[in-house]
């Protein structure tokens, strides 16, 4: 029987923070100077960039394996099997369980035991981990639960990605505006009612690329602060993402056998709107094509911000359930899921609905 998705669920905070709300933030450079530009001008070229308008934050009394558990429900629910026949429970993150009001993160137990513990399952037998693959995480645990189905040490497995980045950010760095959170979750299973992955590829970049995403100081040199934050090199970031990709994607399509022209969806992790255009861009002139298929890229960064492991569960299931206008899935549909992040880690799935 194929091996796929059977449910999905997605979790979305409900407070909602607009560009607006930063117009009163001081932003300063990485070495503590002040940026010489109005706050309006950095937030109006930031958008240009990232197409975020705005993003979701948690409610303080949540915290990401809270996340984790209401989309987790939701997917059972949707796949309609009896949780208590779950083999593992997959739960991708970066930073743990991050009270609101502090920096630490949180991992003792695991996120996933505590998604157990909230979904009140009583078998032992449900094995409980998580994984730490920067933001193509949700999409490696995928590839995870599918080799644990084919191997025949597992039958149904629960998916994962959350995270609350709104708490491990540097208010001072203008790329604090990127960050949101979320959470994403799916049902993977041997099912004749299944999707089918097709094929997958994955790979870890890590000589002078490993430090593009790390932990950092905040960028007010004139206070005394231990804690680290979030940081990034965007430029490279994007150079990197451009460069492998979309030859990523191309290598499991290839290998799928499926020709590009079948393809009908491109599920990429919602990190910067031009970044992903780009890379969906460069993909479709690996086949010698200059014009891009008209709605093949979902996007929903303009609303949600970039979650991290999050954005490509959630983006599917909002597909998936008919909840973004002009978007829609079909049984039989050949999609791509793709992502890229700290590692550096890029990955890919081939995957038929």
């Amino acid at each position: 029987m194929p091996i796929g998705i059977t449910g999905t669920g997605s979790y979305l905070p409900t407070q909602i923070t607009k560009n607006k709300d930063f117009e009163s933030h001081q932003f300063l450079n990485s070495d503590g100077t002040i940026i010489n530009a109005p706050n309006p001008v950095i937030i109006k070229k930031f958008k240009a960039i990232t197409g975020i308008s705005e993003r979701r934050y948690a409610s303080k009394e949540y915290n990401t394996s809270d996340l984790a558990f209401f989309a987790s429900e939701k997917a059972i629910n949707d796949a309609g099997i009896d949780k208590e026949t779950l083999d593992y429970i997959i739960v991708a993150h970066n930073f743990g369980d991050v009270t609101y009001g502090n920096v630490q993160g949180d991992t003792l137990p695991s996120l996933a035991t505590r998604v157990k513990h909230k979904l009140g399952i009583k078998n032992p037998r449900c094995v409980a981990y998580d994984i730490l693959f920067g933001c193509p995480g949700w999409v490696q645990a995928m590839i995870q639960a599918h080799a644990f189905i084919k191997s025949g040490i597992a039958t149904k497995c629960l998916v994962i990605g959350a995270e609350t980045l709104s708490r491990i950010v540097d208010k001072y760095d203008r790329d604090s505006m990127i960050y949101s959170d979320g959470a994403g979750a799916t049902i993977v299973e041997n099912s004749p009612n299944a999707g089918e992955i097709l094929f997958h590829d994955s790979a870890t970049y890590a000589n002078d690329e490993a430090n593009y995403l790390f932990f950092g100081k905040t960028y007010n040199t004139k206070i005394e602060d231990d804690t680290l934050y979030i940081k990034m090199f965007g430029r490279k970031i994007y150079e990197f993402a451009l460069t492998n990709v979309p030859v990523a994607m191309k290598h499991c399509l290839d290998n799928a056998n499926i020709p590009i022209k079948d393809l009908k969806k491109i599920f990429i992790h919602q990190a910067n709107e031009k970044m992903d255009e780009a890379i969906v861009e460069r993909f479709y002139k690996l086949y010698n094509i200059d014009e891009v298929p008209k709605g093949i890229m979902p996007m929903i960064i303009e609303e949600f911000g970039n979650s991290s492991v999050a954005t490509i569960p959630t983006l599917y299931d909002l597909v998936n359930k008919n909840q973004i206008e002009n978007q829609n899935i079909n049984k039989g549909d050949v999609v791509i899921f793709a992502s890229v992040g700290a590692g550096m880690n890029i990955n890919a799935i081939v995957y038929r609905v």
